[in-house]
């Protein structure tokens, strides 16, 4: 449901904020994070522009997923790489390089050849009765294909401008506080979601802290932590566009793993 999605995400971040605080007021006092901060308020109220686009990005990649097959939501999602590197280009003014832009044509035909039926493919492969509902072989111009696209601009708008956020207007604020500022706006965002639904009280009724709480969703959580911290150091010493690039090798993983877990074929 809406509700437990919503407190997953919530309760990711909230791990996230928790994290990031234990290694700054390790190295530091509490009360100097607390100052710091409020003395870096102004882009603590910046953050919320990329925590919203995150905000919107995760939940609309529940819905996606369960619409279609990992590979292929994956592989559609891969033209955020194009929006990405157009997207850097105007915001850093620095321009990418022919064997960038190689990789961008590249890209985009896999994703083209991705629609192309070389042979009959079945609709369903699966035995399992969650993985025959989804489209496994791509997806027609519809609503789905307006969410996808959605998902797609949100992470590239997010991605850079959190970037934008790291290396200028906050280029003197500490990563950690930085990191802070993210995910405290993250949590505001998705606590107003639940609010304009009218959840907010069921996503911390029992029913759905205990469907939170089990082995198999805390190793989802902390796995995310990890994405989203390991992303912000990726942005502040490197760039987005190559954390778009390297994010793309996830796609072999996930076929292969596809393949294995859910029986999903990988097509020529």
């Amino acid at each position: 449901s809406n509700i437990y999605f919503f407190s997953r995400i919530n309760f990711s971040c909230k791990l996230k904020l928790i994290i990031f605080f234990s290694p700054d007021c390790c190295r530091n006092t509490f009360k100097s994070l607390i100052t710091n901060v409020i003395k870096g308020s102004n882009v603590l109220i910046l953050y919320m522009v990329p925590a919203f686009l995150y905000c919107l990005y995760n939940n609309l990649a529940f819905y996606n997923l369960s619409i279609f097959d990992p590979t292929t939501y994956f592989l559609l999602l891969q033209f955020r790489v194009v929006i990405t590197g157009i997207l850097f280009q105007m915001v850093f003014k620095k321009y990418l390089s022919r064997k960038q832009w190689l990789s961008l044509i590249l890209l985009t035909l896999g994703c083209m050849i991705k629609q192309v039926k070389f042979f009959d493919q079945p609709e369903t492969v699966s035995n399992n009765e969650a993985t025959n509902e989804k489209n496994t072989s791509g997806f027609d111009l519809s609503i789905n294909a307006v969410f996808i696209l959605i998902q797609t601009i949100c992470s590239c708008l997010a991605g850079v401008y959190n970037e934008y956020l790291l290396k200028d207007k906050g280029e003197n604020i500490n990563i950690y506080v930085q990191n802070v500022f993210m995910y405290i706006d993250s949590i505001i965002c998705n606590g107003l979601l639940l609010l304009m639904q009218g959840n907010i009280l069921s996503a911390f009724s029992s029913e759905s802290l205990g469907e939170i709480f089990r082995p198999g969703v805390i190793i989802i959580m902390i796995n995310s932590c990890a994405i989203g911290i390991v992303t912000s150091f990726f942005l502040k010493h490197l760039n987005s566009i190559l954390k778009t690039f390297a994010s793309a090798l996830e796609l072999v993983f996930t076929a292969i793993l596809c393949r294995i877990l859910f029986s999903i074929p990988i097509y020529i």
